[in-house]
């Protein structure tokens, strides 16, 4: 619970109709199941105290008490596994009206009940004969002796975990045009949970399941829904028992229809309370009049156990194939109408970039041909430049070369060591000593030549530089740092490689395919320092800084969601669990955010770009960071992380 996670569960007793005593213990059975497997918010179906289908038999006093009776039972019995929030459905009679409620119970006492606000009475439903619509506006009843709000705005608030406020809808509400959960999420509800009982049909499963899944996005919280299932009558219609939990658009759990088995699910409070922050449209207009809402308060039991919520390694990734290509030449698309806006706008004649042999200038150079084949511009148009140095190997060398040739681009290659030789006898550097500044001084001579070549061929210089590099500033300040369109700027290093691979499968040219094939196999690497004795690249960027994914994944969290070091460890362990150890991890959180504290002055000098997803680095929009920020307190916090896992010191 320190990180934001509650675990909640969608249930589905199997009833008798009208047989309350029956399906109360069916109840609490589920009730005790919860607890045992740390449950906060369990959630079962609507009037399933009395069973849903019991039609003109809701008129009968006799049903009537037995559902308060049940709803005691129920009551008595949540004192036993306090910290449980439980709702069930009851039918409750009031001032000579019927109403279909949920029931809020939580360690052992009623918290207070929830109508139904649109009752359907049409198709195979017919509510209206029974039942009177809900209000809005809670009012005191007394049930079964005791004094609770009864009204449709009426939230559950937890008072040792304020992130954690619950409101309540029941079925039709949420098939509706304006269901009530709108409300509730405004006045405060993150979690938000549907006693239902929806029939199955054909086709209607998949509708009910985008059904919970808009709703969650649209408000930015958790849907937690549960439907009647097994027992309820077949003389008309069949339950299912369809049960789903979903956050933020994204179902975590789907207990499909008739396998007659409970939804569980770990809720990140915090990530749904950060998107809330993020999106200035998200407006909480509801605090600004929550006079008209009711709070009940109750508290939970704070409980530190494993998670059963799982991360993907690669969360800018999809992890389906089909939607992968669709997700690759979605970015293709979005980079390359980027780059033919700025080449129409500034009636540029040529475009040129430094083609290394490596994924990102390879990536940069494929978005530059689609834009040409898009504006009916000859490729040798393009202009690429391979200026061989110090560190260059004949592999990287070779694919540059015929990259820029099976695309028909014009290739010129400038050789740099005779003018960076120039150079440190200028600055009084010597050769042999290679550090930062022997580095560099080659990457700045070449974006250099690049910048001259293009006011020569009225052309415009293309980054080549990727989003991983620009959150780490593993780039050279006014060398492969600076270009006058930067094509990558948004993608990240584990997608790059991923739209490289799409470019070679859909190519339909062999020996294209071949090259890319050969890039992506190339260790990422600047080629900066002289390659080994066989000649193989010496310079390997994730030996020096770390590995790319877990920095994605650092930074996707980081970004997207304000996730801090603590957490980040915490989720990160779960999703590379086998693959990297703690130590690992914890060794490159903190070079993560030492580098991307002390690297913005980088970013907030970034030339333009496409963005293509949802977390990005542009100073002009996305990351609005002053370069002079303290990680002081992120530091903090990794350190306690150490302290708290016995992570040994490393270099």
């Amino acid at each position: 619970m320190r990180h934001g996670y509650i675990r909640v569960a969608a249930m589905t007793p199997c009833i008798r109709v009208a047989d309350c005593r029956y399906n109360t213990e069916q109840i609490l059975e589920l009730m005790r199941e919860a607890y045992k497997h740390h449950v906060k918010v369990a959630v079962f179906p609507e009037l399933c105290i009395t069973g849903y289908t019991c039609n003109d038999l809701f008129l009968q006093e006799t049903l009537l008490r037995g559902a308060l009776e049940g709803l005691a039972k129920i009551v008595k019995a949540s004192g036993k596994y306090p910290g449980v929030l439980y709702f069930a459905g009851l039918p409750f009679s009031y001032n000579g009206k019927l109403y279909n409620a949920a029931a809020a119970v939580c360690s052992g006492r009623l918290l207070g009940l929830v109508p139904k606000m649109c009752l359907p009475d049409y198709g195979e439903f017919y509510e209206r004969r029974q039942f009177t619509p809900g209000f809005e506006k809670c009012e005191m009843v007394t049930v079964n002796g005791q004094q609770v709000p009864f009204g449709a705005n009426l939230l559950f608030s937890c008072t040792n975990m304020p992130e954690l406020v619950v409101g309540a809808e029941i079925c039709e509400d949420l098939w509706t045009p304006q269901p009530p959960s709108g409300r509730h999420a405004l006045h405060g509800a993150t979690v938000l949970v549907n006693c239902s009982a929806s029939n199955e049909t054909v086709g209607k499963r998949s509708y009910r399941k985008e059904l919970v899944n808009g709703q969650s996005a649209r408000l930015v919280a958790a849907y937690v829904y549960a439907s009647a299932g097994e027992g309820e009558s077949t003389q008309d219609i069949v339950f299912g028992g369809h049960n789903m939990i979903s956050e933020n658009g994204i179902l975590l759990a789907d207990a499909r229809p008739f396998s007659g088995k409970p939804a569980y699910a770990d809720i990140d409070l915090y990530r749904l309370k950060a998107e809330r922050r993020r999106m200035t449209t998200f407006d909480s207009m509801g605090m600004h009049d929550s006079c008209d809402y009711t709070f009940a308060g109750f508290e939970t039991v704070a409980e530190d156990i494993e998670l059963e919520r799982g991360y993907v390694r690669m969360p800018f990734v999809p992890d389906s194939e089909e939607e992968r290509r669709d997700r690759c030449e979605e970015i293709l698309n979005i980079q390359t109408m980027g780059l033919k806006k700025r080449l129409v706008h500034t009636n540029c004649k040529s475009a040129v970039l430094g083609l290394s042999g490596g994924l990102d200038s390879t990536l940069a150079l494929l978005v530059t041909v689609r834009a040409y084949d898009c504006l009916s511009l000859p490729r040798t148009g393009i202009i690429c430049v391979t200026m061989p140095c110090f560190g260059t190997t004949d592999r990287t060398y070779r694919n540059a070369v015929e990259l820029a040739g099976r695309l028909g681009c014009t290739l010129r290659e400038i050789p740099i060591a005779s003018s960076v030789r120039q150079h440190f006898a200028d600055i009084g550097h010597e050769e042999q000593i290679h550090d930062i500044t022997y580095e560099n001084s080659q990457a700045r001579e070449r974006t250099q030549i690049l910048m001259d070549i293009a006011n020569q061929a009225n052309g415009m210089v293309i980054g080549t530089g990727d989003l991983s590099e620009l959150a780490l500033g593993w780039a050279t300040y006014n060398g492969d740092h600076m270009s006058m369109y930067g094509v990558n700027v948004s993608v990240p290093k584990t997608l790059v490689r991923h739209l490289v691979r799409y470019y070679a499968d859909t190519c339909k040219d062999a020996g294209l395919a071949d090259v890319l094939s050969d890039v992506l196999d190339t260790p990422v690497s600047p080629e900066l320092l002289p390659p080994e004795e066989d000649g193989t690249i010496a310079q390997k960027t994730e030996d020096l800084v770390g590995p790319y994914e877990l920095h994605d994944f650092f930074l996707y969290h980081m970004l997207r969601f304000g996730v801090g070091p603590s957490k980040l460890f915490r989720i990160a362990r779960i999703a590379f669990k086998g693959v990297y150890g703690d130590n690992v991890i914890y060794k490159w959180l903190k070079t993560f955010i030492r580098r991307f504290f002390a690297q913005q002055f980088k970013r907030s000098c970034l030339p333009d770009g496409p963005k293509v997803g949802s977390v990005a680095v542009s100073p002009r929009g996305d990351l609005r960071m002053p370069s002079d920020a303290s990680p002081a307190l992120w530091i903090q916090e990794l350190e306690q992380v150490q302290k708290e896992y016995n992570i040994e010191n490393m270099q």
